[in-house]
């Protein structure tokens, strides 16, 4: 099973992109981020013909969204993530597929907004880990895949790049990154590729042809999902044509 996370930067602008990475990289499940479209501007008709059902969660106002692409059958479990009523971003998307749960996210980047918007950031955070917990104790296959607007670690992002305030390194972003893992769940990258600089977004300019880039979109793994993984990588191809999103996707192969 292939597992694949995309942020899109806007999905209407990318779907040639979109097609060629669906024929190329056949995922089962493709999570999609930053949409910026609302729930029926997607353009699904545009994807016809590829074998993929969708489910979309758009937003007013050309911000945020996310959806799910699938060739498996699949239950759209959730629309939102619990735990903030007042929240109205679509940020969330769940579903049950193959014996399992499979989550993708937007999560806040944190740096907008002040010191609310930071705040936000880290109650989505927490918000999530109770969701991870829960999930892990009703002993599915679980994983969460997306945008987490995170770097984890020193490897995540270019010596000196990011001041320390940037809230993508800021110890409390990382701290309850953490707290995902403590839970239980994998980062499938990191665990396949523990030394490496691997990046999976990079500002438009120079930045992807010096490899200066940022590993903030990730794809978690519960136990039974980490023990079945076989690879993961970057597809960085997509991110190399004409007019790219900023983000390159996320794949990830169990067995």
């Amino acid at each position: 099973m292939r597992l694949a996370s995309f942020n899109v930067n806007s999905v209407r602008k990318r779907v040639p992109h979109l097609r060629r990475f669906l024929q190329a990289a056949q995922p089962d499940l493709l999570f999609l981020q930053e949409l910026k479209c609302r729930t029926e501007e997607f353009p699904a008709g545009e994807l016809d013909g590829l074998g993929y059902r969708v489910h979309a969660v758009g937003q007013p106002g050309g911000r945020n969204g996310v959806a799910v692409l699938s060739r498996v059958p699949f239950e759209v479990v959730a629309e939102e993530l619990p735990g903030e009523s007042a929240d109205e971003h679509a940020r969330y998307i769940e579903v049950a597929a193959e014996g399992g749960r499979f989550a993708g996210i937007y999560l806040p980047n944190g740096n907008s907004g002040g010191a609310e918007g930071f705040a936000y950031k880290l109650r989505w955070m927490e918000r999530l880990r109770l969701l991870a917990a829960d999930r892990l104790d009703s002993f599915l296959p679980f994983a969460i895949l997306g945008d987490f607007n995170v770097c984890p670690g020193p490897l995540d992002s270019p010596p000196g790049a990011m001041p320390p305030t940037d809230a993508l390194v800021r110890p409390e972003s990382r701290a309850a990154y953490n707290a995902l893992l403590h839970l239980g769940l994998t980062d499938a990258v990191r665990a396949l590729h523990p030394a490496e600089r691997i990046y999976t977004y990079w500002d438009y300019g120079p930045a992807f042809e010096g490899n200066r880039g940022l590993r903030i979109d990730h794809a978690l793994l519960s136990p039974d999902l980490a023990e079945r993984l076989t690879a993961a990588s970057v597809d960085t191809a997509t991110r190399a044509q004409e007019q790219p999103s900023d983000h390159a996707p996320v794949m990830v192969d169990l067995a």
